[in-house]
Formats: C-alpha cells, sequence, structure tokens
C-alpha cells in the first residue's frame, strides 16, 4: 500500500533534460510508492513566456499558500534561446521571481558519497553555502554608454527633499554602467535565516564582504549581519555556534585550507559563484542541495545545476544519455521529508531517508553516471539516465 502524503506540495516542472529526469524520478522512485498529491505548475519556457511570466509568479505564491514545494530546473533565456524557443523576449530568472517574492535565503550543501572524494585534499565535511537571494546584480539596471558624457547616481527622496548626486564616472568615450540595490529588510531577514540555519545544524557561521573597498554598499551589510548576530547571541551561545565575519577574499582564501563543516554566508553574487565552485570540488554540480526558505516558514527544494542542455539534444536524437539525477531526487526527498515534519507523518519522513540512502549506496558500489565515473576512486559501471534511476530504484525496494 502506498505511503499517504498527508497535504499536498507544489510541483514546479521546467526545461530540457532535467524535464525528461524529473518525469523519470517520479514515475519510477516517488509515485510507486507515494499517495502524494501535487499543486501542479508548468514553468517550460515557453509556459512562462506564453503567460507573459505570470505562471511563475502564481508557482510562488503557491509556494507561500502550502508551505513546501519541489522545482525542476528552468531555462533563464539569453538571446539565443529568444530565437530557438521564439519567445517575446528575455524572461527573467525563474528562480530570481520565485527568491523575489518569497523573500528567501539559499542554502546549498553537497552530498557526500565516499568514493567521490573533494577535489580540494583538506576538505572532511560538507561546506554549506548560504546564499543572499535579493537584489544586487540579479535587480539592476544597466546601460550601454554610446559616447562621452556624465553617468550619475541619482536619489531622490519620496518626501520631496533635495536629490544626491554622485558622479560614477564623466565617460570620455564608450562604455557601461550599473545601478543595483538591495534593501535593510531583505538583508536582516538574509541575517537571521543563516543565524538559525546554523543553529539548528549546530555549525560555525562565516560572512565575508569587500567592505575595505565598498565602504557604504559592504559595510551595510557587515554592520546589518553584526546586529542580528548580537540579538541572537544568547541562542548563538546556547548552541555553540561561533560568528566569524572576514573579508571575502580572506574567507575564500581560508576555504581552501579548512576542513570544512560550517555555513559560509554569503551575499547574491558571491553565493551564486562560490556555490557552483563547492559543488565542483565536492564532485558535482549533480551532488549538491538546494533549498530556499522564507522567514515566513515556506521552503523550496531544487536541484542546483541547469537544464542540462547538451544531454537534452542528445536525447532527442535518440542517444544514449547519462545524466546524473541525484539532485534532481533529493529536491525531492528534501520537499517531502519537509512535508511530513510539518505534517507529523514519520512514515513520510522515513521514505524519504531510505531513497537518499539507495542514491548514496548505488553511487558507493560503484554505479554512477558519466559525469561522476571521471572523479570517482575505486571501480566503477558508467550507467545511462535510465540506468542509474534503475539502480537505485532495485535498491529502494530492497530496503522497503
Amino acid at each position: 500500500m502506498a505511503i499517504k502524503v498527508k497535504n499536498p506540495l507544489v510541483e514546479i516542472d521546467g526545461d530540457e533534460m532535467t524535464r525528461i529526469i524529473w518525469q523519470l524520478v517520479k514515475d519510477e522512485l516517488l509515485f510507486p510508492y507515494l499517495d502524494v498529491e501535487t499543486i501542479y505548475y508548468d514553468l517550460h519556457v515557453k509556459v512562462r513566456d506564453d503567460t507573459d511570466d505570470q505562471i511563475t509568479v502564481e508557482a510562488a505564491k503557491a509556494i507561500a499558500q502550502y508551505g513546501v514545494g519541489v522545482k525542476c530546473a528552468t531555462i533563464t533565456p539569453n538571446g539565443a534561446r529568444v530565437q530557438e524557443y521564439g519567445l517575446k523576449k528575455q524572461w527573467p530568472s525563474p528562480n530570481g521571481t520565485i527568491r523575489g517574492i518569497l523573500d528567501g535565503t539559499v542554502f546549498r550543501q553537497p552530498i557526500v558519497v565516499k568514493n567521490v572524494p573533494p577535489t580540494v585534499r583538506t576538505w572532511k565535511k560538507p561546506i554549506i553555502i548560504g546564499r543572499h537571494a535579493y537584489g544586487d546584480v540579479y535587480k539592476n539596471q544597466e546601460i550601454l554608454v554610446p559616447g562621452p558624457g556624465k553617468g550619475e547616481l541619482v536619489f531622490t527622496p519620496a518626501d520631496g527633499g533635495e536629490p544626491t548626486r554622485l558622479t560614477i564616472q564623466d565617460f570620455k568615450g564608450p562604455g557601461v554602467l550599473q545601478g543595483i540595490h538591495n534593501t535593510e529588510k531583505s538583508i536582516r531577514s538574509f541575517a537571521r535565516a543563516c543565524i538559525m540555519y546554523a543553529i539548528s545544524l549546530r555549525v560555525p557561521l562565516w560572512f565575508g564582504a569587500k567592505d575595505t573597498i565598498s565602504k557604504t554598499y559592504h559595510a551595510f551589510f557587515r554592520d546589518t549581519f553584526q546586529e542580528e548576530v548580537d540579538a541572537y547571541k544568547a541562542e548563538l551561545d546556547a548552541a555553540g555556534v561561533v560568528y566569524f565575519y572576514t573579508l571575502i577574499d580572506d574567507a575564500v582564501a581560508r576555504v581552501m585550507r579548512h576542513e570544512g563543516g560550517f555555513l559560509w554566508a554569503c551575499m547574491n553574487y558571491d553565493g551564486d559563484v562560490m556555490s557552483d565552485m563547492l559543488a565542483s570540488g565536492f564532485g558535482s554540480l549533480a551532488l549538491m542541495t538546494s533549498v530556499l526558505v522564507s522567514p515566513d516558514g515556506p521552503m523550496e527544494f531544487e536541484a542546483a545545476h541547469g537544464t542540462v542542455q547538451k544531454h537534452y539534444y542528445a536525447h532527442l536524437k535518440g542517444e544514449r544519455t547519462s545524466t546524473n539525477s541525484t539532485a534532481t531526487i533529493f529536491a525531492w526527498t528534501g520537499a517531502l521529508a519537509r512535508r511530513g515534519e510539518l505534517d507529523d507523518t514519520p512514515d513520510v519522513v522515513d521514505f524519504t531517508k531510505k531513497l537518499e540512502a539507495a542514491v548514496i549506496e548505488t553511487i558507493e558500489h560503484g554505479t554512477m553516471t558519466k559525469d561522476l565515473v571521471s572523479v570517482a576512486v575505486g571501480p566503477t559501471d558508467q550507467a545511462s539516465t535510465e540506468g542509474f534511476i534503475g539502480a537505485v530504484k532495485a535498491r529502494l525496494e530492497a530496503k522497503l
């Protein structure tokens, strides 16, 4: 008899090869064993285009309503994608839209398997990235400067006061301008989410910025984060969590020599870049979990990697693919475990633990996809996309 999942979760479908994997995971590893209702949203790039991206907004609001969402990887279209899919425009990142609506912080953590050793020999424990998921370059405005002229930063007070004007550059010829922003509310939310996550995991908390150069913007992050740390000092002390601030370049240097086992809070762009570096360093982007945590409680789980475009084109030609579904499976198990915790259904949580164990054991016994074969130690058996999921299914059924 299928295990009953008491309440629905929001399911967000995506694009290309990850869309193929998404369906395989549901058909082979989830729906045969679970009685679960999903509130389905299709964020295929053409559906987003047809709805003027309103489907993305609706999906985010649904996560806020139901408390748990699970998301497939999606395309953020550039000029080439606009032509390929015949889109109206270059729509914004769906992840960015959802993060903005939920005011969430993204936490990414590597999935550690014994036979895929970290590239950095000092890393012994997972390093968790907490990425501020609002503002900065992801919500910017840019100007392609055609020729000589003055580029300015202007703030006009809402109360009718005198505008503040700062000259960014007196251009003598063509160039480029960018304006970015953040808000105190969002920065405090980010700091609190990182603090509470570090307390829940009982791991040290790091934060790095470049306040020596950016004496206002980055310094505001530094000071606001410190204020929140001071406000939660009793809780941090009780959990044995130590807070450490340093310059972002020093943090990067320290990370390369550290054993791991800490939460690294990063500004938006830093978190974007460093999470991919850590994923690669620990084995593969497909061995990286990602969860968006809203300060109001809702969570959205997804794979940290993209849509695997190259494999998708091979799949369309009928060619054999070897695409790693680990992070997609863990997105589903993370969401289902959260649903089980909220619903007080321990049998659902137990199922997710067994499925995760089946995935890890499959890899550790040598059956893995092409991306891991090149970095694994010991004997390996390169599996196809479907073959890997089939091997996981066999181990799962043995556990059930």
